[in-house]
């Protein structure tokens, strides 16, 4: 088809209409110019296309779909080749439904443990989130379904993340926050990708033409198209121009008619909107041809063994002194809410509707073990501890062989819209640990959750073993697991520190008013911690196994580090060899470590493998902003091959030629003491003066009523009183948010 004809075809009205949504899900069909529609639907862990009238709030239950494990859960895989497996069975089941376009995967940096989305994100690591999204979207539109990777860009937080702006220096940007893009777009050719809501460097990031348009499409090279996440649309015709072709959901007419006038009035010109009318068909098409011809059902217990395979590969065993596996027939008592209401998935747009019933922990383990009792002992839905049900599990558990204490997250505190204000667990759940614990010694925890959380103190139990958010499968796959039937492969995508206050974003998370300033800089999760070798609960790619590994042989020859893993242990199991790379005479300030290749690897008990990690143009890379530019400096390197971030086995240096660099920085960044970086020092590295973030009073459409607080007005504050005094106040420092 050429589409210049087509659109050549079409009038002016035409055009800007195609720009806009239609209804909820779909963009606008012309049936008198063979235009069809094009239907996207939520679906970064599974499917969510509702049964009945779309609406954006998810009222609506949606068709039954295989519930996946979140993101954050398949990046502990480090399996690149079991996330393009999970793509390719959500695109069936996309196709099957009449889905053009999935929304997803999200792969926003975890700049904080407190976003409470960051179970829908992969890592705090920019090279393993884009890994595992390229994994995605290279199996979703194997289909020919599109994928749709989100939230473009630097969208760390859901407090007030419609009017907040992300306030980052251009190397942090280029090597945190926007690399997982790149290599999603570069690698996993993704045809399509989602603007976020937030500003970034006081614009919009749907106008944003650096975004959009100089990096996005420019550098890139993308020709896919931008959709608007919902509702972050600002100024339609500025987005246009700055690479935007889709505003959704149904705006209504004023948007286009909107853009219309600007056109009449000379504010853009008819190529520009002709140019994202045809990036913009060119997907309409493309799926359209393939959704028609697929089969319009998929095979339920297929999928279920997808999902359940990615589940049992995702399971962390945090600690362990051998009281797990367990064996059939062993005497437990089971205490703990989820261990019959499973924890298996977030709250929000991603959330799923199972394609098959829920089998809980419990149910998974009644015919495979001897249980001697079951206690709920927490209400989840109540973060007080409630004695009578400690009391009940404390009876259970003091006449116990061994107990497993599933405790964890609750919905309540992982959703869109909203974040996590401590990293504690509920009152309750600590008394019952702590409880539970002083009258049995063989104390397993089974954790649940999207999150890092703080940690009991380690000599109240003896094993620990995490599920994350395993979906539909997760609890059959925790049995398999507690059992010994698999054996825990999976290893930690973000870092577990001892408490909030360790965490590098703690002093500028979240927004301050307007802005979210990003002085911590490149030291994101363990790029900080590894510097400045402040102690963490659990490192960054962190997992231990029911066996041992031995690493030996290293060589570095070219791009390719080659090393051998050898099984030392009687049990059968997989590997993730970590390959970081460490500058050591440079002048650009540096992470101590940065993450450039991984290796999962299956290995029977007694024997060795060779590993081959071949390093990208990533691996010596640093973002020049004097000459805005990527640059590798002429330097030494550590090549270091790891079973987590602390746990180096191999090391080899060699040297790069490169261009000898001139950088500067403050001190602060090169001993990664970013824990108070003065006015002066943040602006250095931002390059201009910081923005004043403050409010004024005067309230935007994306404005929350918690700004009426500053209002200019005496009515406005009088509101704010008002309005706060309707509802009880949240535990925020800031003035509270009524949204």
């Amino acid at each position: 088809m050429n589409l210049k004809e087509k659109i050549k075809d079409l009038t002016i009205e035409q055009k800007v209409a195609l720009l806009q949504g239609w209804t909820t899900w779909t963009s606008l069909e012309l049936k008198d110019k063979e235009i069809p529609p094009m239907f996207m639907s939520d679906g970064p862990v599974g499917l969510r296309k509702q049964a009945g009238a779309g609406d954006h709030l998810g009222l609506n239950e949606s068709v039954p779909a295989t519930c996946f494990p979140t993101s954050a859960t398949m990046a502990n895989t480090w399996n690149v080749e079991l996330g393009v497996e999970l793509g390719r069975a959500l695109g069936k089941e996309a196709a099957a439904n009449d889905v053009h376009v999935v929304l997803g995967p999200g792969l926003n940096i975890k700049r904080s443990p407190l976003c409470g989305r960051n179970f829908e994100y992969f890592s705090e690591d920019p090279y393993l989130a884009g890994k595992m999204a390229a994994a995605y979207i290279k199996g979703i539109q194997e289909n020919g379904v599109a994928a749709c990777p989100k939230h473009f860009a630097v969208n760390s937080q859901e407090l007030r993340r419609m009017s907040m702006d992300s306030v980052v220096d251009e190397r942090t940007m280029r090597e945190i926050y926007l690399t997982g893009f790149e290599i999603a777009v570069k690698e996993g050719r993704a045809k399509s990708i989602m603007s976020a809501y937030n500003m970034v460097n006081g614009t919009y990031a749907n106008e944003n033409t650096h975004l959009l348009s100089d990096i996005l499409r420019g550098e890139w090279g993308f020709d896919g198209y931008v959709v608007t996440d919902w509702g972050a649309d600002n100024n339609h015709t500025d987005g246009v121009k700055a690479g935007c072709n889709l505003v959704m959901p149904a705006p209504g007419p004023d948007c286009a008619i909107g853009l219309l006038d600007d056109f009449k009035a000379g504010k853009i010109d008819e190529a520009t909107i002709d140019k994202r009318v045809e990036e913009l068909l060119r997907v309409v098409y493309d799926t359209k041809e393939v959704v028609d011809k697929a089969e319009k059902s998929f095979d339920v217990e297929a999928h279920h063994s997808v999902a359940l395979r990615c589940a049992e590969e995702s399971i962390v065993l945090l600690d362990n002194d051998g009281i797990l596996p367990l064996t059939d027939g062993d005497s437990v008592a089971i205490i703990g809410d989820f261990a019959k209401v499973p924890r298996y998935q977030g709250a929000g747009s991603s959330q799923v509707n199972p394609s098959k019933p829920l089998v809980s922990l419990y149910d998974s383990l009644a015919n495979r073990l001897n249980i001697s009792g079951y206690s709920k002992g927490f209400d989840r839905k109540n973060p007080h501890p409630v004695d009578k049900l400690i009391a009940e599990a404390v009876d259970v558990a003091k006449n116990a062989e061994k107990v497993l204490l599933c405790v964890g997250l609750d919905e309540i505190l992982e959703s869109e819209g909203m974040d996590r204000l401590h990293m504690e667990l509920s009152k309750s759940q600590q008394k019952l640990i702590a409880e539970v614990c002083a009258v049995n010694k063989n104390v397993v925890l089974v954790l649940s959750g999207g999150a890092p959380f703080v940690m009991p103190d380690r000599s109240l139990y003896r094993a620990a073993i995490h599920g994350y958010l395993g979906g539909q499968a997760g609890a059959e796959a925790m049995a398999n697991a507690i059992l010994g039937k698999i054996n825990p492969s999976g290893k930690l995508n973000e870092s577990w520190p001892h408490k909030l206050e360790d965490n590098p974003s703690y002093p500028y998370f979240p927004s301050k008013e307007r802005n979210a300033e990003y002085r911590e800089g490149l030291y994101v999760g363990y790029r900080y911690y590894d510097t400045l070798g402040k102690p963490v609960r659990y490192p960054f790619g962190h997992g231990i196994s029911y066996t041992d590994f031995d690493y030996s042989d290293l060589t570095v020859e070219g791009n390719d580090v080659s090393f051998t893993i050898t099984n030392t242990g009687k049990v059968d199991g997989a590997e993730v060899a970590q390959v970081y790379v460490s500058c050591k005479n440079g002048n650009a300030y540096r992470a101590k470590k940065e993450l450039k290749g991984f290796a999962k690897v299956f290995i029977k008990a007694g024997e060795s493998k060779k590993v081959t990690v071949s390093l990208d143009d990533k691996a010596f890379r640093y973002y020049n902003v004097e000459k805005d530019a990527w640059e590798i400096e002429d330097a030494d390197y550590e090549i270091i091959v790891a079973a987590s971030v602390s746990d180096v086995r191999l090391n080899e240096t060699v040297h790069i030629d490169g261009i000898k660099s001139n950088a500067k920085a403050p001190a602060c960044y090169y001993s990664a003491d970013i824990a108070n970086v003065s006015d002066e020092d943040f602006k250095s590295i931002l390059g201009r003066e910081i923005p004043d973030g403050r409010w004024g009073g005067e309230l935007t459409e994306n404005d929350a009523f918690c700004q009426l607080y500053y209002a200019k007005s005496g009515l406005g504050r009088l509101l704010y009183k008002i309005l706060t005094s309707m509802k009880i106040k949240p535990r925020q420092k800031v003035p509270p948010i009524l949204t």
